[in-house]
């Protein structure tokens, strides 16, 4: 049996669907959760990280465990390693961290990993690039007025699908071959928000115009969601990024054997968020 925590975001739930499909028994995991956001018959469980005996229940005869670790779980000084002395004491022997590309270039904390590598378990860590979906903060802007309003309009990174994210984590769960690796995952090439936005209007068939903030005007807006090291740091990536942070990995392609999808792809997929 596999846990997935996180099981209601980005790549947890595609992550349970791919399990599922693939034949896998799943226990899926998330603070607030019920059987509508996962397919028919898979078990659900709500837990918090930050009370780590809370996931105790779902861990029970579990073999591997997906870890996805949230913004409120960091800003809050969240302790992993005890999470992951619970996952120790439960039976699972392997856990797939998500990670971010940030850490290996040093714009964000690796204290995630660290506790990963030191816990005793078989591991893998997936760092990740910037989400496609994170293009829907822009959907009601979109819809309401056909404008995007983003910083560094021309500052392109290699943004990554979060339904390819889950298939490699599917496979990192599954399979062997795996453990002691940290895979980076990142989309086929780069693209900017400006062009995030051109090719939201090929998807919708109708105008949409950029604006481009300033970096105060995009740390103001942010900070009403995020705690100010990680605006600070997500604007630092954003805008003035590492050069590994615009190359693309092969990782994708390597282990599903296909390329990854391209934001393109993903804003026809999705077409309907910004109608």
């Amino acid at each position: 049996m596999i846990v997935v925590t996180g099981a209601t975001g980005n790549v947890g739930r595609p992550l349970v669907r791919a399990l599922v499909d693939a034949g896998e028994q799943v226990t899926a995991v998330s603070r607030r959760i019920s059987a509508r956001d996962v397919p028919a018959g898979t078990p659900v469980r709500q837990a918090d990280l930050g009370e780590p005996e809370s996931l105790e229940p779902a861990l029970e005869g579990a073999k591997a465990l997906f870890l996805l670790t949230s913004g409120d779980f960091m800003a809050a000084g969240g302790d992993l390693a005890a999470v992951l002395e619970v996952v120790r004491a439960s039976g699972v022997r392997r856990v797939v961290l998500l990670s971010s590309l940030g850490v290996g270039t040093g714009n964000l904390p690796p204290g995630l990993e660290h506790a990963v590598r030191d816990s005793g378990l078989d591991w893998t860590i997936l760092r990740s690039g910037g989400f496609h979906a994170n293009a829907f903060a822009w959907a009601d802007m979109i819809r309401t007025r056909r404008e995007v309003a983003a910083p560094f309009g021309d500052v392109a990174l290699p943004t990554v699908d979060p339904a390819d994210v889950a298939e490699v984590a599917s496979v990192a769960l599954r399979e062997p071959g795996h453990d002691g690796i940290v895979h980076e995952l990142t989309g086929p090439a780069p693209v900017s928000p400006r062009q995030q936005t051109a090719a939201i209007e090929g998807a919708i068939g109708e105008a949409v115009r950029f604006l481009e903030l300033t970096r105060a005007q995009a740390r103001e807006r942010m900070l009403v969601a995020m705690p100010e090291p990680v605006v600070e740091s997500t604007l630092d990536m954003l805008g003035t990024p590492a050069p590994a942070l615009r190359q693309v990995s092969p990782d994708v392609e390597r282990i599903l054997g296909r390329p990854g999808r391209s934001f393109e792809e993903w804003a026809r997929q999705h077409v309907g968020a910004f109608k």
